[in-house]
């Protein structure tokens, strides 16, 4: 029936899924559809990188600027799925939830939260494609159009594996 359980040792261990219904991103490893979203990104073409990307940091916690060159596309695509699943997506929640321990030398470590240039930037390009749309009250949610592709990019991912 609708509701018969299996088992795919692809996607992800002792996870059950729902043969009747499609496969949506929460089906899928989130470090598996993050890197085929960020590909998806860079492919489509349409995502202006800001002049300064290869210098900039991604929070006051690091010492340098991401090694990956294609660093902006994969803070892209976790933000998309962070969205997707409904929680921390307002740039102040993204900031605390990017953000990371502050080495300070010999003293203690304290909590800062990451740089939200990046992140406002990553936000204001998922809605130029139309991934996301800003709500009357200000807060920025998925569009139609942006969780039908992202549930198209797991579907691809989960069909591989």
């Amino acid at each position: 029936g609708i509701n018969q359980l299996r088992r795919d040792p692809g996607l992800e261990p002792n996870r059950q899924y729902n043969m009747g219904k499609g496969v949506c991103v929460k089906d899928v490893e989130s470090h598996q559809f993050v890197t085929a979203f960020a590909a998806y990104l860079k492919k489509t073409g349409k995502v202006e990188l800001p002049s300064d990307v290869e210098l900039q940091k991604t929070s006051v916690t690091k010492e340098l600027a991401p090694y990956n060159p294609d660093w902006f596309f994969v803070r892209m695509a976790s933000i998309a799925r962070k969205m997707y699943i409904g929680k921390n997506s307002g740039i102040n929640q993204l900031r605390r939830a990017y953000g990371g321990s502050y080495s300070r030398g010999v003293r203690t470590e304290h909590f800062k939260v990451a740089g939200g240039s990046n992140i406002r930037r990553s936000i204001q390009q998922l809605e130029k494609l139309g991934f996301c749309a800003s709500k009357a009250d200000g807060t920025r949610t998925l569009s139609k159009k942006g969780r039908s592709e992202m549930d198209r990019v797991a579907t691809d991912l989960a069909g591989r594996a």
